[in-house]
């Protein structure tokens, strides 16, 4: 049984060692358990030898890549193989005694033992195939077993499986299939003329315009709704539906006026998340502040916690992060720091200090008087010890527009001090410098402000500010609870997390 095979056409993998080997089968001995080819090729390359012999342990896989029909002639075969380089592979052969078969072309190559064609170049194959050739897998097996008694052969027929067919084997139609009835598996999948695919892309936004979702989705309620099942939740209710900064859990109403003042407030603000903050007149803040340094809160306390809120809102304004990094020392942010000779003025000065100690170029404007305070000397002092830079007359200050302008000119009693000609000069440098201001703690509504601010810190609780005072934050100096209570204001910090908070008018 083992001489049906010579003549077929083999690939016999013998491992990494030897590597591949194709050719035409010469002779098998089931007696030594070996296989000999004819005009063999080695990984590719012509081998120099006639014929090579192989022993059964020596194969790793064996692929049979063509088997001789009856009628063929083995003598084309032998000059194909000595023409093309193909053993025994495209050769013409005469016709099956029906009439029938398939003409297939395949191009000429001399450079390769073995041409794999892609399914779009089978029309252009020439190979007839007699119907001959169709043998019965039954038949193939018991062939097949008596070629491959060694466990050192493994078969591997392609293009007798159904399921998988190697690239160079052409499998034939069935006979009798025609006009519509059952193809074969092969020729459903593989079957298709390349030509019938259309040269035109997929048009996915006009296909995607088709799907009216909302229709769909309509139709999907309706027929849940009248099944009595739904994919969520219940068929009367629909799942609630959370923000990712909204709590989950059940709570207690959120109580939205939480800051009750003795008085009626001329002006209410409230915060990004709704809570109210009323405003209170001078004279209570004034009162407030007074008992919170009664109960150890000094001014040196206040001044200090003033000067931080402040200098961390201006550092925000003057870009944060993005701006004040070590990669970005040519780009050193300058201030305008313009302060008066009270208290206001020593809450600036504490601000110019840390803006100073976070590399923030500050100029301080402060103009000479005979006598200082004790909280603004004892600032200054603190002061002179970092890189700012102090001037006293207008002249000093830079001509050209600076980052930011803070202002602490004003105060909330002296307003006998615009007439001065040194304040009513840095108010005409202010206008012209065209920098953005911000006021801390600016005087109350009635006292008209020389320079129009863009923001405003209030201390505590905001005071009502105009329309001059810009957008009003509020900063949380540390004032207790108890303190607030006290003077009769009944108060729940409004800072939640932070120390300086936006407000916006209601």
């Amino acid at each position: 049984m083992a001489t049906d095979w010579l003549g077929s056409i083999v690939s016999i993998n013998c491992g990494e060692s030897l590597g591949v080997y194709q050719g035409r089968v010469s002779a098998v001995d089931q007696v030594s358990q070996t296989i000999s080819l004819t005009r063999p090729f080695h990984n590719g390359v012509k081998c120099l030898v006639p014929e090579v012999t192989f022993r059964a342990g020596d194969i790793t896989e064996l692929k049979i890549l063509e088997i001789p029909g009856p009628g063929d002639s083995r003598q084309c075969g032998e000059l194909q193989q000595a023409e093309m380089g193909i053993p025994g592979v495209g050769c013409q052969v005469g016709p099956s005694q029906n009439g029938t078969g398939k003409v297939l072309k395949k191009p000429i190559s001399s450079s390769a033992p073995q041409n794999i064609p892609r399914r779009t170049d089978m029309k252009n194959q020439d190979l007839i195939i007699s119907p001959q050739q169709q043998c019965s897998k039954s038949y193939m097996d018991r062939h097949v077993e008596t070629l491959t008694q060694s466990k050192g052969f493994r078969r591997r027929h392609n293009s007798w499986s159904s399921s998988s067919r190697h690239p160079n084997q052409v499998t034939p139609k069935k006979s009798g299939l025609k006009n519509g009835q059952m193809k074969s598996k092969d020729d459903e999948c593989f079957g298709d003329d390349i030509d019938e695919i259309p040269d035109t892309d997929f048009d996915f936004e006009g296909n995607l315009a088709l799907f009216d979702k909302a229709a769909v989705f309509e139709e999907i309620e309706t027929y849940e709704r009248r099944s009595g099942t739904r994919s969520r939740g219940t068929p009367s209710e629909k799942p609630a539906r959370y923000r990712h900064d909204e709590n989950i859990l059940e709570s207690e109403p959120i109580v939205y006026r939480r800051i009750v003042v003795p008085q009626n407030a001329n002006k209410e603000f409230c915060t990004d998340s709704g809570l109210v903050v009323p405003s209170v007149s001078y004279e209570l803040h004034k009162k407030l502040l007074s008992v919170a340094e009664k109960h150890g809160l000094t001014l040196e306390r206040r001044l200090e916690m003033t000067g931080v809120c402040a200098s961390q809102m201006a550092l925000s304004l003057l870009g944060g992060p993005n701006r004040l990094n070590p990669k970005n020392v040519h780009q050193r942010p300058t201030v305008a720091l313009l302060c008066g000779p009270h208290v206001k003025g020593a809450q600036g000065i504490s601000c110019g200090r840390h803006l100073s100690n976070h590399d923030v170029h500050v100029i301080l404007f402060l103009p000479n008087f005979v006598k200082m305070l004790e909280s603004i000397t004892n600032e200054l002092n603190l002061f002179s010890k970092t890189q700012g830079q102090q001037v006293s007359s207008v002249k000093d200050l830079p001509d050209t527009p600076v980052d930011l302008v803070i202002n602490c000119l004003d105060c909330h009693e002296n307003a006998f001090l615009r007439d001065q000609p040194w304040y009513k000069a840095v108010v005409d440098w202010a206008n012209q410098n065209r920098a953005p201001v911000l006021s801390i703690d600016p005087p109350i509504n009635e006292m008209e402000q020389g320079i129009d601010a863009k923001w405003s810190l209030a201390l505590g609780l905001p005071l009502p500010l105009g329309e001059r005072a810009g957008r009003v934050y509020l900063c949380d100096i540390g004032i207790p609870q108890k303190v607030f209570q006290e003077v009769g204001i009944n108060y729940h910090s409004p800072f939640g997390c932070k120390f300086v908070i936006p407000l916006h008018s209601t």
